[in-house]
């Protein structure tokens, strides 16, 4: 191993911690022969006192759903039973040990991080990944979550790559470049023994750049005749490629037979020795037929095959004709056992097919059925775009392509998912399949960065469904109202009222009605007729939500529409039971890339009922799920409660991030979200102007629903603390437009609260009253905090002195025992005002916990296991356990028992 002293030093040092304990993961990337995976072989395959797991990509089995999580971790499956319940049923589904419905891919990742430190218990695991970049889809993603999540766990995870792939963002990298020139005219040395002209040898090292397998490999098979003729090589070719070159040249120098048992083998990145000889059985080619390729070093045949470098894998494959490749594929189909592998021997046989094949486009589609339900949604659309290409008959071509766009976008290949419906539209005209067409283009609008575009095209499909599918027009239209709400004034080709009167037009439910059937009724009468109208079948609708028998299907589906629904008609009651069978359902089902939307939803309600430290644990998961996953969902909850917070510094880092990322999205609604913190924050510290401004902002298009209600609250206040009181009473009638008719103690309260504000002096003591009261009876204890502190403002200005120090006394307590921090300087100042005081805070315990201490150790004192905890979390059990452990001894206690009855407000983070 020439030079590499950096590189050693930084694997000795990972090993090193493994050992110890710890975790990590880290990814080597570098050009084809830079000398990656023997870099990976000299350090780490003879480490002593590690186990060793390893899987190595293959270009051809990218389509193969889990097949590189399978090499990895197949032998680690006797540990299956060590698992929780729901992560065993998920890998033994992936892996198709058992039946059952696909298990979400986030599920299956925390199932392999268990898993991978359950085997790390007994001996520390090195879990080697050579070619990367070759990794099926499922499994690429899979080992990219678990390796941002590793912490305590004693696994290390080294991936080799040519370059990054996408699913290992956030892996640190070491780059493996060239050999520094001394090492490289060494290693020549070593491959050219004869006498060389020195231009030749400075040629042969500026072609090679470094590349350790360039200067093995380019000289092998010119002779010292040819490279003292001035050996030059093709400039025209990349690197890869001229090394590729001199592969082929040794592989076109071998027998006939050879050649065909190699390209046999390069067709099958299984490296199953005995399915290799077994098809080539079948086309006549003996044991004797591999001794040249031995004997040329470019593969080895044993209990499997394994190639000298992927690049010799290419090499031969490259090198082929189209109908060798075909009779290679067609005989490893006819040797695979349809019923051990059918989805390998479908995919070889339509690898051998030269034109349209339905039998095959029929097994294909199986094949995407059991990928599907294994949760290979790229492996599911591989095989229906191949099942397409080999359909002769336009309109089942066209049908299939749409099948297979949905794969690929359900996949995340936007990209691709869209040359597929372009290729579909263009088969034969058929209603249904417009239809179908315009409900996917419609989806996908509104998932992406032109989302203001999707309200438009689901309502335009819509329509055409109800011809078809009164059900599935129904629900599209429900899709279409979503997609308004959210886009707001973003919406570009139909807006909310649009939909909303295409909606209220659309067929009744045939049959019983449905929780959403109501839902869609309720919304589209509210959205058109106004709030009086709408609200008693919104609530209806809400209630069939908490109390309906729902399907999986139907919860995950509707219900974070149902939960914005209730507090658009202030229901807080219903957003509170709906927000917790959200989080639940996407808990329950592992739904966890839903998960975090359900969290957003359950935050919002324990701000409203003042439980911050609940909101800031749900916050923490967030983050934690979507840096596992790399989502990049806005961060909605930690802006939001930071605003309560009164964290100016925190919201003025996070606010202008969301923004970018809501106008990227089209996401209206996302805008008037943050401009009501903004308002919020800047009432709390007594910035009325600036609350004013974003007040104004957050309530300009009053199809924003929900948010937009509450930001009116907001510019009710901040208007009449600047003096523009006719600006404060057009913000109050539009706000009592929706909180009389919703008629809720909640709305009521807010109603009041702000009509005090606008109030004379004569009328407003009775509506301060009035407000504090129906608060109280809510679930809005900051909206009753709030109440309060404005009626204890009011009584300083009627000079009410005594009264005004008791009430702002009680406000200000309020807002320190929830930790709404502006509101509560706010109170003190007002307080100090009259001459009122409070005592002093005790300072914070040096012993602070942190954000995910706090978290852990707050489900430990519920109850929860540690495995309960990791997979709420997204941790293994052994590294809540060490934050556990780290948790008693900051508290000076010695385990759970004590955990129950330790007081942790000394220990509070400063966000809590």
């Amino acid at each position: 191993m020439l030079d590499r002293d950096v590189e050693r030093g930084v694997l000795d040092r990972m090993l090193a911690e493994v050992r110890e304990g710890r975790s990590g993961a880290l990814l080597l990337v570098g050009e084809p022969g830079a000398g990656k995976t023997a870099l990976l072989d000299w350090r780490v395959s003879a480490a002593p006192g590690v186990r060793i797991a390893r899987v190595t990509g293959v270009e051809s089995e990218g389509e193969l759903p889990y097949s590189a999580l399978h090499q990895l971790c197949g032998r680690m499956l006797g540990h299956l039973d060590r698992l929780p319940a729901p992560q065993a049923d998920a890998l033994a589904i992936t892996f198709g040990l058992r039946d059952g419905p696909a298990p979400d891919l986030l599920l299956v990742s925390l199932a392999v991080l268990t898993l991978l430190a359950e085997v790390a218990a007994e001996r520390p695991l090195v879990a080697i990944v050579d070619d990367a970049q070759w990794l099926d889809t499922a499994s690429a993603r899979v080992l990219g979550v678990v390796a941002r999540r590793l912490q305590s766990e004693s696994v290390l995870i080294l991936f080799a790559a040519r370059e990054r792939p996408r699913e290992l963002r956030g892996v640190a990298e070491l780059p493996v470049p060239g050999l520094p020139e001394h090492e490289a005219r060494e290693l020549l040395r070593s491959v050219i023994t004869w006498p060389l002209d020195a231009h030749v040898r400075e040629a042969v090292l500026a072609e090679a750049r470094g590349i350790p397998l360039a200067l093995l490999e380019l000289p092998v098979g010119l002779s010292p005749v040819c490279l003292a003729g001035g050996f030059r090589l093709p400039g025209a070719l990349p690197l890869t490629g001229r090394i590729e070159e001199s592969f082929r040249r040794r592989i076109d120098a071998l027998p006939a037979d050879t050649r065909l048992l190699l390209l046999i083998a390069a067709a099958d990145p299984s490296g199953n020795a005995a399915l290799l000889w077994r098809a080539a059985g079948l086309l006549g080619l003996g044991a004797g037929t591999s001794d040249a390729a031995h004997d040329a070093g470019l593969v080895t045949i044993g209990v499997t095959v394994t190639f000298r470098h992927t690049l010799v894998r290419s090499a031969v494959y490259r090198a082929a004709s189209p109908a060798d490749r075909r009779r290679a594929h067609a005989a490893l189909a006819e040797a695979t056992d349809a019923s051990a592998d059918p989805d390998r021997r479908a995919w070889h046989r339509a690898e051998a097919a030269a034109g349209p094949d339905e039998a095959v486009a029929a097994e294909l589609e199986a094949s995407a059925e059991r990928a599907r339900s294994r949760g290979g949604l790229a492996a599911a659309a591989a095989f229906l775009e191949r099942a397409a290409e080999l359909t002769a008959d336009p309109a089942a071509r066209a049908d299939r392509s749409v099948s297979a766009a949905r794969a690929k976008y359900q996949a995340g290949d936007r990209e691709a998912a869209s040359a597929l419906l372009a290729l579909a539209a263009s088969g034969p005209p058929d209603e249904l399949r417009a239809a179908r067409i315009g409900l996917l283009a419609g989806q996908m609008a509104f998932a992406s960065p032109h989302s203001g575009d999707g309200p438009g095209l689901l309502l335009d499909t819509a329509g055409r469904l109800e011809r078809h599918d009164t059900v599935l027009a129904r629900d599209t239209y429900l899709d279409a109202l979503t997609a308004a709400v959210y886009a707001g004034r973003f919406a570009t080709t139909a807006g909310l009222p649009q939909v909303a009167a295409a909606a209220r037009a659309a067929p009744p439910a045939a049959g019983p009605s449905r929780p959403a059937d109501r839902l869609l009724d309720g919304l589209s009468r509210l959205y058109t007729d106004g709030y009086a109208a709408g609200v008693p079948l919104v609530r209806e609708a809400v209630s069939a939500f908490r109390t309906a028998e729902l399907s999986v299907e139907e919860a995950l589906r509707w219900l974070y529409v149902a939960c914005h629904s209730a507090h658009d008609i202030w229901d807080d009651d219903g957003w509170l039971a709906l927000s917790s069978r959200y989080v639940r359902t996407a808990r329950e089902t592992g739904a966890l890339s839903l998960l975090p939307i359900a969290l957003s939803a359950r935050i919002g309600m324990h701000l409203h009922a003042g439980e911050f430290a609940e909101a800031a644990a749900l916050a923490e998961e967030i983050a934690t799920i979507t840096a596992a996953t790399g989502d990049t969902l806005p961060a909605y909850g930690a802006l939001a409660l930071s605003g309560w917070q009164g964290r100016t510094a925190e919201v003025s880092r996070l606010a202008p991030v969301v923004l970018d990322v809501v106008a990227a999205r089209g996401e209206g609604m996302g805008l008037t979200l943050v401009q009501h913190t903004l308002a919020v924050l800047h009432n709390g510290l007594g910035r009325f102007g600036e609350a004013l401004a974003a007040a104004e902002v957050a309530t300009a298009s009053p199809h924003e629903t929900g948010f937009t209600n509450w930001a009116l609250a907001e510019l009710v206040e901040a208007a009449v603390r600047t003096g523009d009181r006719n600006r404060a009473e057009q913000a109050l009638e539009r706000l009592a437009a929706t909180t009389g008719p919703s008629g809720t103690e909640w709305s009521l309260g807010v109603e009041a609260r702000s009509r005090a504000l606008v109030a004379g002096d004569a009328a407003a003591e009775d509506l301060h009253r009035e407000a504090i009261d129906r608060l109280g009876r809510s679930r809005g204890a900051v909206a009753q905090a709030r109440a309060v502190l404005v009626y204890g403002e009011w009584l300083s200005r009627q000079d009410r002195v005594d009264q005004a120090r008791a009430t702002l006394r009680d406000a200000h307590d309020r807002f320190a025992a929830i930790g709404a921090g502006a509101f509560a300087r706010r109170a003190l100042t007002a307080l100090t005002f009259v001459g009122g005081e409070v005592l002093p805070r005790a300072a914070p315990s040096r012993a602070t916990l942190t954000e995910q201490e706090l978290t852990i150790a707050r489900r430990a004192r519920e109850g929860r296991s540690n495995p309960e905890i990791g997979a709420e979390l997204f941790l293994s059990a052994r590294t809540v356990e060490w934050h556990l452990r780290k948790v008693y001894t900051k508290l000076g206690i010695r385990g759970r028992r004590e955990l129950r009855s330790a007081d942790l407000a000394p220990h509070l983070p400063e966000s809590g």
